[in-house]
Order: C-alpha cells, then structure tokens, then sequence
C-alpha cells in the first residue's frame, strides 16, 4: 500500500521546512538510508533519508517551496502498489505549499505521524544513482561540473567536496549571468543573488536558517541585559603541552586542538560555578544539572552561511580526547551533511572561538536560554612580563558576554579566574 512521506519536524522551533533538492525522481528505487532530499530548516540544511525499501511513485513538492511540517511531500509506493490510489485522493498543501502542488486525502493513513519512506518490488529498477554528498552536489552546480565526469573518493566512491574542487581546477568555468533573477530559480543554494536593484546593488534572499538566526539575536539583545568581562591568559603552558600530547598521540590519529583545553577547561568551571550553567525564568533562576557545552560552528556559503551551535552533553565528565573526537565529528556533520536536532540541543553554556582566524578580541551574544557565552581570540605572540622580566609569550584574550539577571560582576570575575587557572594549569585538564 502506498505510504505519505511528509515534512519532518528536524529541529524543536521548527514550523515550515524548504525543499532545497530532490534527490531523487519519480520511479526511483529507495532503500533504507537513501538521501531523498535536502531539507532546509531555521537552523540548518539537513539530509533526509528514508529508512526502508520503495519506490518513489510521486513527488509532491517541488524544490525550492517551503511547506508546513507535516505536508505530505512524497508518496512512495510499497507491496507493489504504483502509489495512484493515494495520488488521485491528494488535495492541496495548506501553508506556503503552491495550489499546484498535491497533498495527501484526510484518510486515517494521511494523519498518521510522518513515518520514512517504504518501497515495494517494482520490475524496472531505475540506473544506478550517482553517490554524492549535499555539499559536493551543490559545488558541482556552482562551479559548472559534470557529475557524470567526477570519480568519487568518498567512502563507498561517494563524490565528496575534494573531488569537486579538483574536477573544477581542470575545466574552464561557466560564464556568469550578470544578473540572477531568483523568482525564475529553485532555491539551490541557501543565498542566491536576487534581481538588481541598480548599478552595483543586488537582493540576497534569505534563507529560513538566516532568518532564524536575525530573531533569536534581536531576541537576545533586546531581552538580555548583556555585559562583557574580560580577561587575558597565559598560553604558554598549554601550547607547550598541546605540542607534546599531538606527538604523543599522533600514532593513533588523535590531534588536540586549543578550543578542545578550553571546552573542558570552561565545562570544569562550570561545575564549580553553578550559575554558569543556568537559566533565568522569569521569577526564579534554573539550575542546570547537567553541563552541556555549545561549541559555535560556522557554515559554509554553500550550506547557508551563518552559525550552528553543536552541543557536547555532560562535558564537564568528557576527557580531552573525548572532547576532540565530538567536536571534530559535529564540525564535520554540520558542515557537510547537517546537524539533527538531538545534536544541537539543551546547549547551557557556549563558546566561539575566531582565534583560529587571527581575530585577536571580539565580543559574542549570548545564546538563550543559556546566562553567558565565553568568546575566545588568538593566542597571540607577542613582549608580555613574566616574573619581572620582559620576554616573549602567547596570550590569548577571553571575553564573557554574560546576563546581568543571573550573573553579577564579581561572579564573572570569579569564573574567569578559574578557567584561567586552569588554561595556565593545564595537567590539571588530563585529570
């Protein structure tokens, strides 16, 4: 019997999703794990894969309209069934879905929750799919290169972003249209240059991620008495043990990065300081008990741009190697195939880190409902006085951004004093 692939709730706010790409076409085999789509959500743009066997008998959204979760989207054929009793009891998608575009009848399969795509045994299977990640596809499509022509050095042979970049070094690149009028394209990329406004002026449109990330800061600033305290921190120590740890552990594939010495340093912090993990509520302040890091992660131009906060739970119980391996593997989801909700969720206390952009100092908004973001510059050689005497060293600059509602002056200063200690001390981050 045919089965409804609806629009997923892949993110706890949200309310409509884009279908950025199909992946997939009418009369298509799926089996479990196939990636039908490109979701776009407000937070990110994520993978959707179905988790059993089928056929695609019809697509019911085109790419680049956005639709309210729970719109059917997709009818996918099981048991031999072609799908076509559903289809023709379809009726429109209510929301932003286009009149033309079908949804499925109110019968009591249609209000079930969305549920993934199964697919029956049809006799003329479709020629194999080319294997090719999110990021590489829409490379492709940028840079002017031909799939067909690209050998995947992904695992599997799936295309990856590598192999993009070196089929485009090889060919000369398509010219570009001076002007890029939006409302005749399908949303490929999450900012698309809009019709000219005049010489030299252009329209971005702007993705529902972006959008989301506009409400959520005004939001915080706007609500959030915010105020910086800053600090500055010796690194010698660190970058001194960092550099005999990496040798140490380099055998065995592991390389300590500086964020991952200031993750748990900051995550220890936190549970000497409890209203560094807590939340202001309106007539009373929550104590968090669990220390959950969010380590901010910015995105590529080609996944939307703009920030992600990947979240590593109970970090304050995570050893230095742990914490590397998570946040290096969050990184890389979120830059290529997208973070699920379960990764970027219950955050109660972030970090952005720029210093690995030489930015020397910068200030951050906080990210409700956490009371305090830490951001973190370079460590920065240059004539620092150690024990009386003038000599060179790295410092690195640490500045809270913090609500006045749950944390006062002298508690920052207090925090501060601590994660330097222990970035100063760093044999006691191994313990």
């Amino acid at each position: 019997m045919p089965v409804q692939i609806t629009m997923p709730r892949l993110s706890d706010t949200m309310q409509s999703g884009t279908i950025v790409r199909w992946n997939v076409k009418e009369g298509d085999s799926v089996s479990s794990g196939t990636v039908v789509a490109d979701v776009e959500t407000d937070k990110a743009t994520m993978e959707m894969p179905v988790y059993d066997d089928g056929v695609i008998s019809k697509i019911m959204v085109a790419a680049g309209q956005q639709v309210p979760v729970g719109t059917p989207i997709a009818i996918i054929a099981v048991d031999g069934d072609d799908g076509s009793s559903t289809a023709s009891n379809a009726v429109p998608a209510q929301g932003n879905a286009s009149p033309a575009a079908p949804a499925a009848s109110a019968s009591p399969a249609a209000q079930q929750p969305p549920r993934p795509a199964v697919a029956p045994s049809t006799p003329a299977a479709p020629a194999e799919r080319v294997r090719v990640s999110p990021l590489a596809r829409r490379m492709a499509e940028e840079l002017g290169v031909s799939l067909d022509a690209v050998r995947g050095t992904g695992p599997s042979g799936r295309i990856v972003k590598q192999d993009i970049l070196a089929a485009a070094h090889q060919q000369p690149a398509p010219p570009a249209p001076a002007v890029l009028d939006t409302r005749a394209q399908p949303a490929q990329t999450a900012l698309a240059i809009g019709t000219a406004l005049g010489a030299g002026s252009s329209e971005v449109v702007v993705s529902g991620m972006r959008q989301a990330i506009a409400r959520r800061l005004v939001e915080s600033k706007s609500t959030i008495p915010h105020y910086q305290v800053s600090m500055r921190v010796n690194m010698d120590p660190l970058l001194e043990l960092r550099t005999m740890l990496n040798a140490q552990l380099e055998p065995q594939g592991v390389k300590l990065s500086v964020n991952d010495f200031i993750v748990r340093a900051c995550a220890l912090a936190m549970a000497a300081h409890p209203f560094f993990n807590a939340s202001w509520a309106g007539d009373r302040i929550i104590l968090h008990g669990d220390v959950n890091v969010g380590v901010a992660v910015s995105l590529p131009a080609e996944r939307g741009g703009g920030l992600v906060v990947a979240v590593l739970p109970h970090a304050n119980r995570k050893g230095l190697r742990d914490i590397s391996t998570e946040t290096r593997a969050l990184a890389e989801k979120a830059r290529t195939r997208g973070l699920g909700p379960e990764d970027m969720a219950g955050a109660t206390f972030t970090i952005s880190n720029l210093g690995m952009f030489g930015v020397d100092n910068f200030t951050a908004i906080i990210n409700p409902p956490n009371s305090a973001i830490l951001a973190c510059g370079a460590a920065v050689e240059q004539p620092v006085v150690r024990n009386h005497q003038l000599v060179v060293g790295h410092e690195m600059q640490a500045t809270l951004s913090l609500d006045h509602r749950v944390i006062d002056g002298a508690m920052a200063a207090e925090f501060l004093q601590t994660v330097k200690h222990n970035l100063e001390n760093p044999a006691t981050l191994l313990v």
